[in-house]
């Protein structure tokens, strides 16, 4: 075990330690520049998935605001409650100024691989697709990349079906024993029950059950967010030019100065919000849509709602309150964001904050299942293997409730995820060329005024596309 461990150790090292994440930043900024800054050029549009504008008209399908309430319900957790108060904790303020920058980055990079996953799905028996780097790999690349295809699938199972899984079942565990007294093992039986109802429903009742889950917690925690924000209006801008003074070094609150508050920003806000990661993108290839960057565009959506909606929120409530203290030691993570809001509203919030990451990390727990699953159907179509798969599920988040200490033998999830994201990343190059063959395709439909761009896969005879997916007949022109 000891080897494992220090073998995996090692792989962390060498992708979170020093390569990753710059290669993550740059990467992103060179996809910006290529598509013409197409998260601001088309920031307007991303709203339209909301009301359904962008989605196909097939009513059993999954509508482009499902598949998007699905994505931000798996990048919304933990990471905006207590990874916001690490990142302050540790690099100050000013880190989050560099949550923000790397979210407007990683909305670019988003848009890329959910466009590609989008492009390169299949439709299923059933009606469904399947996407994700997986099959873009497989089917932009060519067969003989499947390997690549085949060690992404693995990573994307051992780090967010299992690994992750299991942190989420001890969050919500860890939350409700400690706040409300309720014994882990009601906690895990609740959980599993709950989970296995569905997962064993399949990508619809997933995709359903995000669609309720999803605006509740995010509504909820946004509004208290909001009392907290309109009660200290006076105060935020202070915070505001704290915020950017420390990002820039010149007020230093804690050790490292400007150097820990990029390094903390940069690695809190790609956890966060998982642009580039690789995972978002087999969610986003479920959705019915009528031209692949249609979805690519929503998906940036979900980086914004994710950081620089909810983690600033966060960051807001730690703040404007008086219970962290610049360079002090002792109060950090979930605890710091806690008594944060018990010493702005009162006692009863830490019950409310034990609802909210309840439903976070529930999302979040479906989210990761489906990720694992799209990926087994990469590695094997037998039936078996998902029955097994959703059976694995649900016991590692009953043992990830009920046994914390269990949770140290996944200690394989972040280096599993960091393999996951060079592949990613590496498929992301080479096939960015024929993103932005979309992309000029979709801008040029509008440009001739047609509102709903449709993707005719005949302007594409070059790529390996799955015409049965993209039957939505002519474009629809504005009115």
């Amino acid at each position: 075990m000891g080897l494992l461990e220090s073998l995996f150790g090692l792989i962390g090292d060498l992708t979170w330690g020093w390569a990753l994440i710059p290669l993550l930043v740059v990467f992103g900024l060179f996809i910006t520049v290529l598509t013409g800054f197409v998260q601001f050029r088309f920031f307007i549009r991303m709203f339209r998935s909301l009301t359904g504008a962008d989605t196909a008209d097939d009513p059993n399908g999954i509508s482009s605001r499902e598949a998007l309430l699905l994505s931000v319900g798996g990048r919304v957790g933990g990471g905006n409650i207590a990874g916001v108060a690490v990142a302050i904790t540790l690099g100050g303020p000013g880190a989050v100024f560099w949550m923000w920058a790397i979210a407007l980055v990683g909305m670019a990079t988003s848009l890329v691989e959910c466009t590609l996953a989008q492009l390169f799905k299949r439709r299923e028996p059933d009606g469904m697709f399947r996407g994700g780097p997986a099959r873009a790999i497989i089917h932009g690349l060519g067969n003989d990349f499947r390997w690549l295809a085949v060690l992404y699938a693995v990573c994307l199972i051992a780090s967010f079906a299992i690994g992750f899984n299991a942190f989420q079942g001890n969050t919500v565990a860890g939350a409700a024993q400690d706040s409300l007294g309720v014994p882990r093992l009601w906690t895990g039986g609740v959980l599993a029950v709950v989970a296995g109802f569905i997962v064993f429903g399949g990508i619809h009742r997933i995709a359903k059950a995000a669609d309720v889950v999803v605006p509740i917690m995010a509504v909820a925690y946004l509004a208290m967010a909001a009392v907290i924000i309109l009660l200290n209006l006076f105060s935020v801008p202070g915070v505001l030019w704290d915020i950017v003074t420390n990002a820039f070094g010149f007020q230093e609150a804690v050790g490292g100065g400007m150097g820990a508050a990029i390094a903390q920003g940069l690695r809190r806000g790609l956890f966060s919000n998982e642009a580039g990661l690789g995972s978002a993108p087999n969610v986003a290839a479920t959705a019915d849509v009528r031209h692949p960057v249609a979805q690519g565009i929503t998906q940036s959506l979900s980086v914004f709602i994710d950081t620089i909606m909810i983690c600033t929120c966060t960051a807001l409530v730690i703040l404007l309150g008086d219970v962290y203290v610049p360079g002090a030691e002792g109060v950090d993570g979930v605890v710091l964001t806690q008594q944060s809001l018990v010493s702005h509203l009162g006692g009863w919030t830490q019950y409310f904050l034990t609802f909210i990451i309840s439903l976070f990390a529930f999302s979040s727990i479906i989210y990761n299942y489906y990720l694992g699953e799209n990926a087994m159907t990469v590695i094997t179509e037998k039936p078996v293997a998902l029955i097994g798969l959703r059976l694995v599920v649900i016991g590692i988040v009953f043992l990830g409730a009920t046994a914390p200490a269990a949770t140290s033998v996944f200690f394989f999830s972040d280096p599993m995820m960091g393999i996951l994201a060079v592949v990613n990343l590496v498929a992301l190059m080479m096939l960015l060329p024929t993103c932005l063959r979309l992309l000029r395709d979709f801008k040029a439909q509008l440009a001739a005024g047609v509102d709903r761009p449709v993707l005719n896969p005949d302007d594409f005879p070059d790529l390996d596309i799955d015409r049965t997916a993209w039957t939505h007949g002519a474009p629809v022109a504005r009115a």
